[in-house]
């Protein structure tokens, strides 16, 4: 007899062998027609695997996130018999699932057109109305190698040779398709009913440069109609709140081929970083932190010994002078060791927090650059945390309470916290792993949050928290961190007096919570679509004139309202231009200013103002006293 014990603690017994579909016929109709595989253990497996010994198992429908990937990996599958029906002169290669679909690489002799896509994704929805089985067999490798010769399809034969000759591989049937696969998949076509094909990108064979040059498709795909729509519509408010699109719209940044993966500030741009800056220069003074500068170019002799030229060498860029060989700094940790080093610490003096607005270099590739979100010169809001071993668990308290006010301040109430452990190959002791995990841990939760391991996804010398803010529109950005580091003072050579007159190592957390400007910036520019909060827009207010019999007023206005907020540094414009109201107020509203003021004759003589505010908001007529009470107050509260 075969025991088959399900997640709810029941169990089956059947007389001998059975399949994942038989379990789930057995338990409901309902639950045989929903189910897309089953999980033994932690192995996902088709429905039609057969069970030859007790076993704890799930049934896998829509509604499991594994379900999910099982359908977006047979997705990838229909596509590729889509194409092939469509272009048979086209060869497969390789199709993953991805984060919210997947892809598939073709060799074609001409690129696919938008038109072609359309092609392709209407054969995939008359293939999977056949609701073809999808049926797996398992051949010798060399045979396998053999089979997709004799269809022509030279890459996957080519991965299939890579595979050791003496293992046998599965591959996976649907219609007049076959393709090379380990699976699981749906148990057939039918199954697939909800996805859309989305753009046509290019990607080297095997990921190498060297090789040619394939057609890469995306497409996603989801267990229901409205998770698809839900998903499309996400799509299409991000790409409003691109915010490459809107650095140029609001002129704020641009790229320039003069120097690809830097930054070119434009003035409004700038303002918003002056802004971004010197709140965390603020943060730093008022939370304990010694703000300090390193140089941006060190010797190779350093880098030797942090292990970077090893192992970071190809991201660095280096320069030579007088025989020497030099690299800009990718990050700012070992300068802030060479400070620390200056002078005899003691424990007395720990923990010594150093901040630094440090600018890095970072030679990252042409392909994965990506406006102001992903650059090759950053400028980091990096601290480092010098502190025994025994100060770990309250300074990441400190910091969690500290990062929760920032990202609340920048409009992020969504936080998510990941504790990353010990992976397989580290240094140090357990014990010393041990002492570590539990500090950040028990960090954690003092601070009231709710956390997630991420077993063996720390750094070799030490274990990290990541701090991953949500945006409007849900997605997530992982921008804070804070990381124990007991390996870089060690390299470093720095050590601290301890009470027992004895030398000592001190433990070096690295934080950052905004981490690179450039990047957070990006990301306040699609979490508000450009609409940024008073306090950090770049342009406050601006003042307009119905006719020029009130410039003159405007002006008044401007300089009472920079005099009524001395502290606040209200940056405020004056429209003069001889163009009608409407059409001013309409450009400075496409501009997203938070207030809009109009003065005509009335509000002159009344020496008030007629406010509008950001989203077409009439707030009515009101004097200029009452109007910077508002603002004020506005900015105040980062509203």
């Amino acid at each position: 007899m075969i025991h088959i014990t399900l997640p709810d603690g029941s169990q089956r017994e059947f007389s001998g062998p059975v399949t994942v579909a038989e379990v789930a016929a057995s338990i409901g109709s309902g639950l045989a027609k929903a189910a897309l595989a089953g999980k033994i253990g932690d192995k996902v497996v088709d429905t039609s695997y057969q069970i030859t010994a007790d076993s704890l198992l799930s049934i896998i429908t829509a509604k499991d996130a594994d379900g999910l990937d099982v359908i977006r990996h047979s997705t990838a599958h229909l596509l590729a018999y889509a194409v092939k029906e469509l272009f048979p002169d086209a060869q497969v290669t390789i199709g993953p699932v991805i984060e919210n679909g997947f892809y598939y690489d073709f060799a074609y002799k001409r690129p696919f057109t938008p038109e072609d896509l359309v092609a392709i994704e209407k054969r995939m929805a008359e293939l999977a109305a056949k609701d073809e089985p999808v049926v797996r067999r398992v051949l010798p490798r060399d045979e396998a190698v053999a089979y997709f010769k004799g269809l022509g399809e030279h890459y996957k034969a080519e991965i299939i040779a890579s595979i050791p000759s003496n293992e046998d591989v599965s591959l996976y049937r649907e219609g007049n398709f076959e393709d090379l696969c380990r699976g699981p998949h749906v148990p057939s076509t039918g199954k697939l009913k909800f996805f859309k094909l989305m753009k046509v990108a290019g990607a080297y064979w095997r990921g190498d440069h060297r090789n040619e040059m394939l057609q890469r498709v995306y497409g996603t795909a989801w267990a229901t109609k409205d998770e698809l729509q839900q998903y499309l519509t996400m799509l299409e408010e991000a790409e409003k709140r691109d915010h490459r699109k809107l650095g140029r719209e609001l002129d704020l940044f641009h790229i320039d081929e003069h120097s690809p993966g830097t930054v070119f500030w434009h003035p409004k741009g700038w303002t918003v970083w002056q802004e971004v800056e010197q709140y965390m220069r603020r943060v730093y003074r008022e939370n304990g932190y010694q703000e300090v500068k390193g140089p941006q170019i060190l010797d190779q002799g350093l880098w030797e010994k942090t292990g970077h030229w090893d192992k970071y060498r190809e991201n660095m860029f280096v320069t030579e002078s007088e025989k020497r060989d030099y690299a800009l700094k990718p990050m700012n940790c070992p300068g802030h060791i060479i400070i620390f080093k200056q002078g005899i610490k003691s424990y007395r003096d720990l923990p010594l927090r150093f901040g630094e607005f440090g600018q890095c270099h970072r030679n990252e590739p042409t392909g994965g650059l990506h406006g102001i979100m992903r650059v090759r010169a950053f400028t980091q809001d990096d601290g480092h945390i010098f502190c025994t071993e025994d100060q770990i668990q309250s300074e990441v308290v400190a910091f969690t309470t500290l990062l929760q006010k920032v990202y609340r301040d920048f409009g992020f109430k969504d936080i998510i916290y990941k504790l990353s452990t010990r992976p397989e190959k580290r240094i140090g002791s357990e014990e010393s792993w041990d002492r570590a995990e539990n500090a950040l841990a028990e960090g954690l939760r003092a601070s009231g949050c709710e956390f997630e391991y991420l077993p063996g996804e720390g750094a070799f010398y030490g274990p990290k928290i990541e701090y991953t803010l949500k945006d409007a529109l849900g997605r997530p950005w992982q921008c804070g961190t804070i990381q124990v580091d007991p390996n870089m003072p060690e390299r470093l050579d720095a050590e601290f007096v301890g009470e027992d007159g004895a030398r000592h190592r001190p433990i070096m957390l690295h934080r950052a919570i905004v981490g690179s400007l450039e990047r957070f910036i990006g990301i306040l520019i699609e979490q508000h679509a450009g609409a940024l909060p008073t306090w950090l827009a770049p342009l406050q207010v601006s003042v307009l004139n119905i006719t020029d019999a009130q410039s003159d007023y405007c002006r008044e206005i401007a300089a009472k309202l920079q005099k009524a907020l001395p502290n606040q540094d209200l940056r405020v414009a004056v429209d003069l231009r001889n163009e009608k109201i409407t059409y001013k107020i309409r450009e400075h509203s496409l501009q997203k200013l938070p207030y809009i003021l109009v003065a005509g004759d009335k509000e002159k003589a009344a020496g008030a103002v007629a406010v509008r505010a950001r989203g077409n908001r009439d707030l009515g007529v009101m004097s200029v006293e009452a109007f910077a009470e508002l603002i004020a107050q506005d900015i105040a509260n980062k509203a």
